[in-house]
């Protein structure tokens, strides 16, 4: 349970907590009317629904909010969401992935291409980029909730993939379908998950000087703050 460390990706996200903590809502709210349009509004004969209600609880979404969401989903005049990813090569040849779930994939590709011209960089086809990330569950745990030994050994026994202390916390790399039975052995031992997310991973990344990362941030910047985006990755990595 050994490799290079992924917190100079993480990192970025960390920097925008609170534009992330929205469209996490955002996120979660499509996904239960996804659910809904395509299984029902009952959990128990919905597996989808009960995902997408077990990751909004997960991320603290409101029951009012999650209510409110079934409902709206039941409406004949409530669109659907589709999930979309775009490839994309920012400055430095640093590779970009977006993932959107949006409901006018129209209105996505034109505010894509209004990013690029706007903030540089380019639109790649399907596969260019995405063979360069791994999809992983990423769990981060307080240092206050026990030794790097006994943590190591709970994921180590749980199916973790990789396990390393990054300044106050310990992150433990999952399988993505791994994520949530990991998360719980941890709390049968009543060790506090901080948070439990997918990550999109890069399997190598692109050095870049200061002039090349301000162009790239700005870019990421525009793609985070369009109404469909939910995540952007990137591999980037600033020269030491």
């Amino acid at each position: 349970m050994a490799g290079h460390s992924k917190w100079a990706n993480i990192k970025h996200k960390k920097e925008r907590a609170d534009v992330k903590k929205g469209k996490v809502f955002s996120r979660m709210a499509k996904e239960i009317i996804s659910a809904v349009k395509l299984g029902g509004a009952d959990p128990k004969a919905n597996p989808r629904l009960r995902l997408a209600l077990l990751k909004a609880r997960e991320a603290n979404v409101p029951n009012d909010i999650i209510d409110r969401n079934i409902k709206k989903a039941s409406s004949a005049d409530q669109a659907d969401y589709t999930e979309v990813a775009y490839e994309l090569y920012g400055h430095g040849g640093v590779g970009l992935i977006v993932e959107a779930m949006t409901d006018n994939k129209n209105r996505l590709a034109s505010d894509m291409r209004i990013a690029t011209n706007k903030r540089g960089g380019t639109i790649a086809s399907p596969g260019a980029v995405a063979f360069n990330f791994d999809r992983k569950g990423m769990l981060e745990i307080g240092k206050d909730q026990g030794s790097e030994d006994d943590l190591f050994i709970i994921a180590s026994e749980a199916g973790a993939e990789e396990f390393e202390t990054v300044d106050d916390i310990y992150i433990v790399t999952t399988d993505p379908s791994e994520l949530y039975s990991v998360k719980e052995s941890f709390s049968e031992k009543h060790i506090k998950v901080k948070e439990a997310y997918l990550e999109m991973i890069p399997k190598s990344f692109v050095e870049v000087d200061e002039e090349i990362s301000k162009a790239n941030e700005a870019l990421i910047a525009w793609l985070e703050e369009l109404d469909d985006v939910d995540e952007v990755y990137h591999n980037m990595q600033f020269k030491e």
